[in-house]
């Protein structure tokens, strides 16, 4: 049995009794193997326990809506405007649909039930389509229901969109603001998607804070938009009535464009350094369980 084929039947065989075990015992499962530690489902207190507990207690059936990436552009545009929306070009049902005649010479592509799966073009003439569709095809599949238990992608259609190009200056970031109890609290800059990825949190007074979450810091001195308050604004009115959502933004030469909306980043599996910021992040959700047992 060569590597390729051992690994392909520890996977199947890994999904396979990932679908059979209850959320809470499979959560509590994965949750140790990323912390070392069980957590405790009644009185949850860093924010990686306070999600796991929301994928399996904080159940609306409009968060489905809010994940889709096509579905939540008439919600957003519904609470800020059109104006902040990246225009659809055209949608697909699956890869094989896909037809690039259709599409301009820059474009997008995004399964509308992934996270990640994206196909940025900025030159049709040099894109290899059999490639493009063959990434599609596998985002396609994926599936957080099973793999983090993320509810909200359950009823998700599962379709493909192609967006407007975003034009930038300089590197296209993703400023994503880490929200609670509907006010944002700081914002994750992304940059370097090109080359090597960058994480750097800013608090909104645009103070960098020392967090790590798996990548570096960005060596440049990252500048605070000069629209900075209307993002913060933004982020606001996407956040109310939430006890946690990331609201992801862009921020194109001055125009402002929305991103997309993430109830679980990272699946909450992504441990924070130093660790103290996990209880510090935890304190701003107030779930039930701060003053009730569950």
């Amino acid at each position: 049995m060569s590597k390729r084929q051992f690994w392909k039947i520890r996977y199947h065989v890994s999904r396979t009794i990932a679908r059979c075990l209850p959320d809470k015992l499979y959560l509590s499962i994965k949750f140790w193997t990323r912390f070392g530690y069980w957590m405790d489902w009644k009185h949850p207190k860093t924010f990686s326990e306070k999600l796991q507990w929301m994928k399996v207690y904080d159940r609306h059936e409009e968060y489905t809506c809010l994940v889709d990436k096509a579905a939540v552009k008439d919600y957003v545009a519904s609470k800020i405007g059109r104006e902040y929306i990246i225009p659809t070009i055209a949608s697909f049902n699956n890869a094989e649909e896909i037809d690039f005649d259709r599409l301009p010479l820059q474009f997008v592509l995004k399964c509308t039930h992934d996270s990640g799966g994206l196909v940025v073009c900025k030159d049709k003439k040099k894109l290899d389509f059999e490639e493009v569709r063959k990434k599609i095809r596998k985002g396609l599949k994926r599936t957080y229901v099973i793999q983090n238990r993320e509810y909200p992608y359950a009823k998700v259609p599962r379709r493909v969109i192609a967006e407007k190009f975003l034009e930038s200056d300089s590197d296209l970031k993703d400023y994503k603001f880490y929200c609670f109890e509907g006010r944002p609290y700081c914002v994750l800059v992304c940059g370097n998607r090109s080359s090597n990825l960058t994480f750097d949190y800013f608090d909104l007074n645009w103070n960098h804070m020392p967090i790590k979450k798996g990548h570096s810091f960005s060596k440049e001195n990252l500048p605070k938009p000069q629209n900075f308050e209307k993002m913060v604004e933004l982020a606001t009115k996407l956040s109310e009535n939430f006890h946690f959502i990331r609201v992801d933004l862009y921020n194109v030469n001055g125009t402002i464009y929305f991103g997309e909306l993430t109830f679980f980043p990272g699946s909450g599996m992504a441990p924070f350094s130093p660790k103290e910021w996990d209880r510090t992040f935890g304190d701003l959700i107030h779930l039930p369980t701060d003053e009730n047992d569950v």
